[in-house]
């Protein structure tokens, strides 16, 4: 996670991307007052409620995302989110007759993960009240898509094999794909600052930080003081980053890490996140990626488009065999 995108992290933007490929909720919406049945899978009813929240989930994605839906592809926008809410009840009602289930304990302990990717309790029910929902909708809608997901892995990924010889094709057939730019792996401590802080709080965060970088200039080690000093979620991994290349952190970030050899620790740079020190892990320079650095994303690329075409066939099966009436406009 880079610090130019971490600000969006605990924010609803994470939920609304999350959420964007659940069913709605069936039955009853307290908030919804529009009734009319657009559509019925095998029996089920699909409402107009359930399309404008849907809707509104969508905008306010594309709203946070900075790329705000064509006022002349609302239309066609409303047909396709139609079309997948057609498409998630047919799902959800095979996963039911195939009897899948997902165990309370598996449910409880995805949610815990969603909600540890927020700063706060406080962040995570502010996003559900953005959304409209409460965390009971968010259970309910969590457990029906893990429930989906859990089927088709069972019935289409669990069943699509990558050999050696298609990666290594795809590679070879491919060599624009693989230039890469100049890169560093990079971990980094944070002591995070509001934008708005006083200079009362600024002072307290520098010298925050400052402790910390004498800790590691006596030999500390910086993984260790990451995890248990970092504001940062890459605390939880020591604070790695991964690699990245130029443009994807803020200025003053990027400049400071590709300024510094392996195994170098910078002094402290601020950005509108807050006071960081930056350790250089590794460089790698501009080049052809070699094959077996790549082979492994590679084969994942080649296993999710052939999951992809199989689950559209599959889709298309399912339609074939249920019952699904379209009400008149």
């Amino acid at each position: 996670m880079t610090p130019k995108r971490w600000a969006l992290t605990f924010t609803s933007c994470l939920l609304m991307v999350f959420l964007a490929g659940i069913p709605a909720i069936q039955g009853a919406d307290e908030s919804a007052t529009d009734n009319r049945k657009l559509a019925s899978v095998n029996g089920r009813d699909i409402f107009q409620a359930d399309l404008d929240k849907e809707m509104n989930r969508f905008e306010g994605q594309m709203g946070v995302s900075g790329q705000p839906p064509d006022p002349a592809q609302r239309d066609a926008i409303k047909k396709k989110v139609l079309d997948n809410l057609i498409q998630r009840e047919l799902l959800f009602q095979e996963s039911v007759r195939l009897e899948i289930k997902v165990g309370d304990d598996e449910l409880s302990e995805q949610m815990t993960q969603l909600k540890g990717r927020f700063t706060s309790e406080e962040d995570f029910t502010n996003a559900l009240k953005r959304l409209k929902m409460s965390e009971g909708d968010l259970r309910e809608e969590f457990s029906r898509r893990l429930i989906v997901k859990k089927m088709i892995d069972q019935v289409i990924a669990d069943k699509v094999q990558i050999s050696a010889e298609e990666t290594r094709n795809f590679y070879d057939n491919n060599p624009n794909f693989f230039k890469a730019p100049e890169r560093v792996r990079a971990s980094h401590i944070l002591v995070k600052l509001d934008p708005n802080a006083s200079e009362s709080d600024k002072a307290s965060a520098r010298k925050k930080i400052e402790e910390i970088q004498k800790r590691i200039q006596k030999g500390e080690d910086f993984a260790a003081v990451a995890k248990a000093g970092s504001d940062c979620p890459s605390a939880s991994k020591g604070g790695d980053l991964d690699y990245f290349q130029r443009g994807q952190m803020v200025a003053p970030f990027e400049e400071a890490a590709f300024s510094l050899k392996p195994g170098e620790v910078s002094g402290v740079v601020e950005t509108q996140f807050g006071y960081h020190l930056i350790k250089v892990v590794d460089k790698k320079e501009s080049g052809v990626i070699v094959y077996e650095e790549i082979k492994g994303d590679i084969e994942s690329h080649l296993r999710q488009q052939k999951v992809n075409e199989q689950y559209a066939v599959y889709i298309e099966e399912l339609k074939s065999k249920a019952k699904v009436e379209m009400s008149a406009p």
